[in-house]
């Protein structure tokens, strides 16, 4: 808060402990991660300034950053994975530590159990960013084209500040904005390319079901009609449900409407299968527990969970995805949700709207465009 005073240390440089071999993880590597890897490591040893890495939504991002988290232990630095998200800082605390067990990590977000910041390996929420100076020599930005971070300058701007002189830093994104690829372009901005999910099959294509009474329908807290007839026809009912609407409002409102509609189409046998999360919701991490133990069945959510957060099987749902709040990067994120299990691959994608946006015609187009890309590999 500005009305408090920010202190750092001035004392003597901590000295992180050398790792010989800290990896634990007995996971392997697709041959396009193990380049990625490799190019992080590359980085990393000649002491690069940053590096881009663009993979696809389900190309197993986390996984290709353990050789260089390991390279990086080895030479006894400190490591930071930020992350604008704090479900995604959720996430990843449990796997980090299985994967680098003999190494302290904590996880700090508001909220969060771990307080003293102190680990040789963090992972964080950007905003947390704030708390260190000069501290870093590894700082990897995960969605760096996610909000807040792009939207507002102190979080670059802590970012900067948190690493050391010299350091790396790694920016990780599925879906990279204008800024990034102009500087990309230009060859502005080292970066590696990631086109294909670690499983190898091809992300959903999104389907465009136009509703004409979708706005009347959502007036009245109803599900659009085209949602109802859709739901009896999918090709995998047994795949757990995401509905993404565009407002808190909408989410709570929509409720008992969809709870009763998916009764009555029995796709649930208890209405205690279907709930709603957003940010304000005090139970959004109970919730999401739920939702990835198969306790819920479907949940109705707002963009907080667009991104960073995995369920093996889910079919995804977007009422309204005309909606402003619906932008081209979201659009390519909620579909990324589904088909990221190589048991199921093929998730259904639904765009309900009442006219086609730019930003889903180009969210449909830039899908189809990795598609292509990772089909030549």
């Amino acid at each position: 808060m500005e009305c408090k005073s920010l202190y750092y240390w001035s004392g003597n440089k901590p000295v992180w402990p050398v790792h010989e071999n800290p990896c634990t993880w007995e996971g392997e590597l697709t041959r396009l991660q193990q380049l990625a890897a490799e190019r992080m490591m590359e980085a990393l040893k000649g002491k690069e300034k940053e590096l881009l890495i663009w993979a696809v939504c389900g190309a197993g991002k986390t996984e290709m950053l353990y050789p260089g988290i390991t390279e990086a232990l080895k030479l006894g630095m400190r490591i930071c994975i930020a992350s604008p998200r704090a479900d995604v800082v959720r996430e990843l605390k449990p796997r980090l530590q299985h994967a680098f067990e003999s190494v302290s990590v904590e996880a700090l977000y508001g909220g969060s159990t771990d307080k003293e910041g102190t680990a040789q390996l963090i992972i964080a929420t950007t905003h947390q960013l704030l708390r260190y100076k000069e501290a870093f020599d590894l700082l990897i930005i995960d969605e760096i084209d996610a909000f807040p971070f792009h939207a507002d300058p102190s979080l670059p701007f802590a970012a900067r500040r948190a690493k050391k002189s010299p350091s790396t830093t790694i920016y990780l994104t599925a879906t990279p904005r204008k800024q990034q690829q102009i500087l990309l372009r230009r060859k502005k901005l080292p970066h590696i390319f990631v086109p294909v999910r670690y499983h190898g099959h091809p992300l959903p294509v999104p389907q465009m079901k136009m509703t004409f009474s979708l706005k009347k329908d959502l007036r009245k807290n109803m599900p659009p009609a085209a949602f109802i007839s859709w739901i009896g026809q999918r090709k995998n009912p047994g795949r757990q449900l995401l509905i993404f609407v565009p407002a808190i409002s909408m989410a709570e409102n929509l409720l008992h409407p969809i709870a009763d509609v998916l009764l009555q189409e029995k796709v649930i046998e208890d209405r205690k299968k279907v709930d709603a999360v957003h940010a304000a919701d005090p139970d959004r991490k109970d919730k999401v527990l739920k939702f990835r133990a198969k306790e819920l069945t479907v949940i109705i959510t707002t963009t907080i969970l667009e991104r960073g957060v995995t369920f093996p099987s889910v079919d995804v749902a977007i009422f309204d995805a005309g909606h402003e709040v619906f932008e081209e990067a979201a659009l390519v994120q909620i579909a990324g949700r589904a088909g990221r299990s190589a048991d199921d691959p093929t998730g259904e994608v639904i765009f309900f709207h009442d006219g086609k946006t730019e930003a889903m015609v180009k969210a449909i187009h830039a899908i189809k465009q990795m598609n292509k890309l990772g089909g030549r590999l």
